[in-house]
């Protein structure tokens, strides 16, 4: 089910509304799975869990170059398959995870689609505009977000107060705030804990997802919407594009930044994020270049 095109004028833009309910078996698993380099589903166990968040983030970049491009992020599961998976793209916190959600359903598990509000230092109360998973498996609850780009976690964390989780060089843990019902997820860097977003454990449904989405990929507030971004989490180093910087960071807080240029774009896509555009959106990045920071 598919409603609200955008009008003529912006026919690049596209929005829709996901399917009426979440439609897992739209997916194409064969084609996810070679996408993520795993030759079958995993068993819908912890390990399972594990085995198949680690193998998204390392193969599907986040980034938002769509966006910039003026072509605007459909949250239905075959658009989301058809540029993720088919043409080898990235996409953000939405895209990553709604079709994550829907091979979870696929391989067996449980999942609790939830919405939360990044911080990242915030001084003020930002809109929930970040989608996570509660994935219920080995008869534990965990947190499951392979759509936060460079700084999210490699694979999921126990939905457990305070308990550190070490993933390769990096440490994460949740912090219960209220009750059971809200929540924070943390990670450890070299100044101590910093808070990457809260959320509630209230389920989510399409239209929330597709209100939210909106904002982040229309409204001239959101930085979605005027920095060009990519990013890629690895096991010991992070490459994060905003703008005209490229940073390559470490766990123990090393970094090193280069500026880049209109003309190094499409190379650093291409080598650091594995993302190649096609060349009318890739001129279109290109041509909003001197608006970036």
């Amino acid at each position: 089910m598919e409603i609200g095109r955008a009008p003529a004028a912006e026919a690049e833009r596209v929005e829709s509304v996901p399917f009426d309910g979440w439609a897992p078996e739209v997916l194409d698993v064969p084609s996810y799975l070679a996408r993520l380099c795993l030759e079958g589903m995993p068993e819908p166990s912890a390990a399972g869990l594990r085995t198949l968040h680690r193998a998204h983030v390392g193969a599907i970049p986040y980034e938002n170059l769509a966006i910039i491009a003026g072509r605007g992020v459909d949250l239905a599961l075959p658009a989301l398959q058809a540029k993720l998976v088919a043409r080898r793209r990235g996409g953000y916190c939405f895209e990553h995870n709604l079709l994550f959600a829907a091979a979870l359903e696929r391989a067996g598990f449980a999942v609790t689609r939830l919405a939360g509000r990044v911080r990242l230092g915030a001084a003020f109360v930002r809109p929930r505009t970040h989608i996570v998973l509660l994935v219920s498996a080995g008869g534990r609850r965990w947190l499951a977000d392979v759509g936060f780009g460079g700084e999210g976690p490699l694979e999921p964390i126990p939905l457990e107060h305070g308990r550190a989780t070490r993933q390769d060089g990096w440490t994460y843990r949740l912090v219960c705030e209220t009750s059971g019902w809200a929540w924070a997820l943390q990670l450890l860097r070299h100044e101590g804990w910093v808070d990457l977003y809260g959320f509630t454990l209230d389920q989510q449904h399409p239209i929330d997802y597709v209100v939210a989405n909106h904002f982040t990929s229309t409204h001239p507030i959101s930085a979605f919407t005027r920095v060009a971004t990519a990013q890629r989490t690895g096991p010991h180093v992070r490459w994060t594009m905003r703008g005209r910087r490229l940073t390559e960071s470490e766990p123990d807080g090393t970094t090193r930044d280069q500026e880049l240029e209109a003309g190094d774009l499409d190379g650093v896509l291409r080598g650091r994020f594995g993302i190649e555009l096609d060349a009318d959106e890739l001129d279109a990045v290109c041509r909003r270049w001197p608006d970036q920071p």
